[in-house]
């Protein structure tokens, strides 16, 4: 029986391969609501985490690297999600979910909720759970890392 030292790149690709069809599976399963992967993240994180600046959005993004201002801007001529002047700073904005963003987001749940349920119902809960510490235990220390813990705090 081969060890998982026989072939150094089988996690890699199996990593990117679980990544790649969970983003092709959550691209159909939002298609209806008109969002990509990306809007449906920075709604979800408002859902939770509002109002926040644009740095700070960054901060708990996983799907966007970088300033997400493009894809707030897309969000913002939708009119999902509002700019509002930041109390204390004058350079900042606060960004917060518009009625319809809510609506939205709240739609989320139910697209997102089946994909979860489909792809992790092929695992037990302790299949779940140790696959989840695996997972945190190798990023740990990375920017992702650091955006899970702060919207998925243990």
């Amino acid at each position: 029986m081969p060890r998982p030292t026989d072939h150094p790149d089988e996690l890699r690709y199996l990593l990117l391969a679980a990544q790649r069809e969970g983003s092709r599976r959550l691209g159909d399963a939002l298609r209806h609501l008109g969002l990509t992967p990306a809007q449906a993240e920075v709604l979800d994180v408002l859902v939770g985490h509002q109002p926040v600046t644009l740095a700070e959005l960054g901060r708990l993004l996983v799907c966007e690297q970088g300033s997400p201002s493009r894809l707030v801007d897309s969000l913002v001529q939708r009119d999902l999600v509002s700019r509002a002047p930041h109390g204390q700073d004058r350079r900042a904005v606060l960004l917060e979910l518009t009625d319809e963003g809510r609506d939205l987001a709240g739609s989320l749940g139910e697209a997102t909720g089946r994909l979860t349920a489909e792809m992790g119902g092929r695992l037990t809960a302790a299949e779940t759970e140790t696959l989840v510490g695996l997972l945190r235990t190798l990023l740990d220390g990375t920017d992702a890392a650091r955006a899970i813990g702060s919207r998925f705090p243990r």
